[in-house]
């Protein structure tokens, strides 16, 4: 009995060891390509600038902060456009995305069948958020700020997918934004959301 719950203690150890390695591996990787472009900071002003916007009571002053934020839209799609095209360079290996709710040792590498590619899933929100921001539907500035905010906070939710787990993702988003993962799907374009499953396989 004692060696086995030494087993298991030593199994459970080894497991978490190649979690964080897999980890700290991912997140130097994105953080490499993610350093060369300001999007974190860009995400941050045009959110906070959504509220300040919607929020304002004066109808010219509205307007002249909903014309400058779609110059900060144009922006942060300009780059994350680039920034998903460096990434397209990295290794198949290096892109595989497990698609099981929690972190298991190894299994993006010896069950590919059961992995998204990260590549892919940057492209279908880089063009999530151009179209968004081009607003062709013609929505409201309101409904244009919450479909753009849901198609960022969606392309979010992937990068710690990427780096952690689908279960750690959606906690984040669930803490940080009160936001459901699933409640991201239904507030993204539709045409983001038919690519994004198809992506990850759903």
């Amino acid at each position: 009995m004692e060696i086995f719950v030494l087993l298991l203690m030593v199994a459970a150890f080894g497991a978490w060891q190649l979690k964080s390695e897999n980890r700290t591996r991912r997140v130097a990787l994105l953080d490499g390509f993610l350093g060369r472009y300001q999007l974190d900071k860009l995400m941050e002003n045009l959110i906070e600038g959504y509220l300040k916007a919607l929020e304002e009571k004066d109808p010219e002053r509205r307007t002249r902060l909903w014309a400058t934020l779609a110059l900060s839209e144009e922006q942060l799609c300009e780059q994350f456009r680039r920034f998903a095209a460096d990434f397209s360079a990295v290794d198949e290996a290096e892109a595989r995305v497990s698609k099981l709710p929690a972190f298991l040792p190894e299994t993006d590498r010896f069950f590919p069948d059961n992995t998204f590619d990260m590549r892919r899933a940057l492209v279908v929100h880089a063009e999530g958020m151009e179209r968004a921001a081009k607003n062709a539907l013609g929505r409201t500035s309101r409904d244009k700020a919450y479909t753009l905010s849901a198609e960022l906070l969606l392309m979010q939710h992937t990068c710690h997918w990427y780096c952690h787990s689908r279960a750690v993702a959606s906690a984040r988003m669930l803490a940080r934004h009160q936001t459901p993962y699933e409640q991201l799907l239904v507030s993204v374009d539709p045409e983001t959301r038919q690519a994004y499953l198809a992506v990850i396989g759903r």
